[in-house]
């Protein structure tokens, strides 16, 4: 069985047409990331079913859901997709537990990938199971809303912009439950957002759409280091790295990470994690710093040996984006064009990067 997601799909509306072609990892978190009106929300419509794409070709894991051309159209309820909207819509006359039951007790024993108490630890729902929704906050229904939509044992989870109704708080306290699910769930999931700092801790791979076309599709360290794309021109570019926890300094609490490809060290302000763990860190390009020496008695800890691959000029004239790899890891440093001028950058050019350890968001 082919493993992955085949979507070619084409919907019109007046005004505006959705036109993608794309292939997708079956497996991890997939970000549909793009301004309002690019097309996120429809595209992910399209493949629950929810809206018919007039021309249209959708195969999950080797499952066929749509073909035209052969007149195949699956209706919603024979996708095996779970689906996870802005708001909760959670059974209003029915508990916490009454409310993950029903789905999951219509799907047949043989056919369960997820136990009803895994979902429960996986989302720390065991305190609410006897509540009704109207006595729970707005992360609390939408752990439950989550947890519902995985009790359908679903191929493929949909995640429509899940924490767009919740203030910074309940973001930041729903954010590792959905860590968790990708650290510990094999269930593919598109997830659209149109917050970086959650696609930057959620995503594997990263399509960008605009006015209903895929700008990007890619891996989301990559992509997020591209110099072709609007990404890099946003006042919070950088990219995401992945190191390997290799330790960690109890008296100061900082955490060295290795860093793919090579032995080089990355120290971020953290609590203690098990050696081996992997670790993503964003480092924005406005907290990189360039220089052609390696520096000494310096107070910014990280100097990473890098190489210059490319430039970009940056919003406003003053700036210019640098990309610079580090054993093969991207990384984006902006600077301003008479810094650029004075260490007289070019392609190839060997130089040492600097990232200050307080300004590395992991």
């Amino acid at each position: 069985m082919a493993e992955g997601i085949e979507a070619r799909l084409r919907l019109d509306y007046p005004g505006f047409v959705l036109d993608v072609d794309l292939r997708l990892p079956g497996r991890g978190v997939t970000a549909l990331f793009g301004p309002s009106g690019s097309g996120k929300t429809s595209l992910l419509r399209c493949i629950a079913g929810l809206e018919r794409a007039g021309q249209g070709f959708l195969r999950v894991n080797g499952e066929l859901w749509q073909d035209s051309a052969a007149r195949l159209l699956l209706p919603t309820h024979r996708r095996a997709l779970g689906y996870v909207f802005q708001e909760a819509s959670l059974f209003e006359h029915l508990n916490v537990r009454r409310n993950l039951e029903y789905g999951w007790k219509r799907i047949p024993e043989a056919q369960r990938r997820v136990g009803l108490e895994q979902a429960v630890a996986l989302l720390d729902l065991g305190h609410l199971l006897e509540r009704m929704p109207q006595r729970l906050s707005g992360g609390e229904r939408q752990r439950v809303g989550i947890a519902r939509a995985l009790l359908t044992s679903p191929r493929l989870l949909l995640l429509d912009e899940p924490l767009a109704a919740l203030d910074v708080r309940l973001k930041n306290e729903i954010l590792p439950y959905l860590e968790r699910l990708h650290d510990e769930l094999d269930i593919p999931v598109l997830y659209v957002s149109h917050a970086p700092d959650e696609v930057a801790r959620l995503a594997d791979h990263l399509v960008l759409l605009e006015q209903g076309r895929v700008l990007a599709s890619g891996p989301l360290g990559d992509t997020l280091a591209r110099l072709d794309l609007p990404l890099a021109l946003a006042e919070d570019a950088g990219v995401v790295v992945e190191g390997r926890v290799v330790g960690h300094d109890a008296h100061y609490q900082l955490l060295s990470l290795a860093l793919p490809g090579g032995g080089e060290l990355l120290r971020v302000p953290h609590a203690p994690l098990a050696t081996g763990r992997q670790l993503r860190c964003k480092i924005q390009a406005r907290d990189v710093s360039l220089s052609l020496q390696r520096p000494e008695g310096s107070s910014i800890l990280n100097l990473l040996p890098a190489q210059v691959s490319g430039e970009l000029p940056a919003a406003g004239g003053a700036h210019v984006l640098v990309r610079l790899e580090v054993a093969g890891t991207p990384l984006l440093a902006r600077i301003t064009r008479y810094s650029r001028d004075q260490l007289g950058l070019f392609p190839g050019q060997r130089l040492w990067a600097q990232v200050k350890a307080v300004a590395v968001l992991a």
